[in-house]
């Protein structure tokens, strides 16, 4: 089919080619565009790697790296890896079968990044959200500095005074060393002002994340407060709240870093550092199709400020 539609007039006499072209349209054909693209030596495919598609931030990065992607002509091809670590290698060596040109990664980030490396076979590769070690490419994330001083300095504000910081396990994560560390640096130079400390929740301890909340209110001497490492935590902790009978804004403080359609809509509304999904999204699709025409500089690393968006949740009274 395709030898007749690129060379109809070579190939066949004007009776025979009517009567092939009349075949394609009750047959419905149309050409592959894989096949088209592979032909020119471009497939122009882009895949995204994610740790975990149930999370709001990945869906999120998605659609604004799907956009960027469309806008340019290039169509993406998504390996979720369920949160499975050992996963990803093979994610990248599936996707590389499709001959997908470069990759974005959202990912644990827990593999060698010589193995990641081996599995890429060369193609170009952008970081969202989370570093590796062993692999000098270009990085985009929020400025995570930035958004937990902006959720501290928020809560300082409104009254409270007593902070509880509640991340998922820092795994060697980046992103969310990054928020602890941030935490821990401000909870030293604001010492006298506030007072705090830091601990990981896992997936299915509960009991435990419910023993730190009333410990936290129990001890405190002013207003407490909890600042969620990502939307993940946040639902635990609002889970967690309701279970104990609490309301939020006036038994306690709570902000998230990520802000989801549902944060308005849960009790008197969930004050979160909203991150610029979207655009870290286009950014990520930006810098990779700007490597795969032949981009040859230095790694560059690309922080974005997050915005706040404070409601009852961070409201005394």
């Amino acid at each position: 089919m395709s030898r007749f539609l690129n060379h109809r007039d070579a190939l066949l006499s004007p009776e025979i080619a009517q009567r092939v072209a009349a075949a394609i349209q009750a047959l419905s054909y149309s050409p592959s565009p894989m096949a088209q693209a592979l032909k020119r030596g471009r497939s122009r495919l882009v895949g995204l790697v994610v740790a975990d598609i149930t999370n709001p931030y990945s869906v999120a990065v998605l659609s604004g790296a799907e956009q960027a992607c469309r806008q340019a002509g290039f169509l993406m091809m998504l390996f979720n890896l369920g949160n499975d670590q050992e996963r990803e290698s093979v994610g990248l060596r599936v996707l590389s079968t499709y001959q997908v040109e470069g990759f974005i990664l959202n990912t644990m980030g827990l593999e060698p990044g010589a193995v990641v490396a081996q599995a890429l076979q060369g193609r170009p590769v952008v970081l969202v959200d989370r570093l590796r070690q062993g692999l000098d490419v270009d990085f985009v994330s929020l400025d995570n500095r930035q958004a937990i001083g902006a959720c501290v300095e928020h809560l300082v504000e409104a009254g409270y005074g007593e902070f509880l910081f509640v991340s998922e396990p820092l795994d060697r994560v980046s992103s969310r060393q990054e928020r602890v560390q941030a935490f821990d640096a401000l909870r030293t130079s604001l010492s006298g002002r506030i007072e705090g400390r830091w601990i990981e929740t896992h997936v299915g301890d509960h009991a435990g994340l419910l023993s730190a909340l009333r410990d936290l209110r129990a001890r405190a001497v002013r207003p407490p407060a909890l600042i969620a490492g990502n939307a993940v935590v946040t639902m635990r902790i609002v889970a967690a709240v309701a279970e104990l009978g609490w309301r939020l804004g006036r038994d306690i403080g709570l902000i998230g870093i990520d802000d989801t359609p549902w944060a308005p809509y849960v009790g008197p509304g969930i004050s979160a550092l909203a991150q610029p999904t979207d655009a870290l999204g286009g950014l990520a699709a930006q810098c990779l199709i700007e490597r795969m025409a032949g981009l040859d500089s230095p790694a560059r690393a690309i922080r974005l400020p997050g915005a706040l968006m404070a409601r009852g949740s961070t409201r005394l009274g």
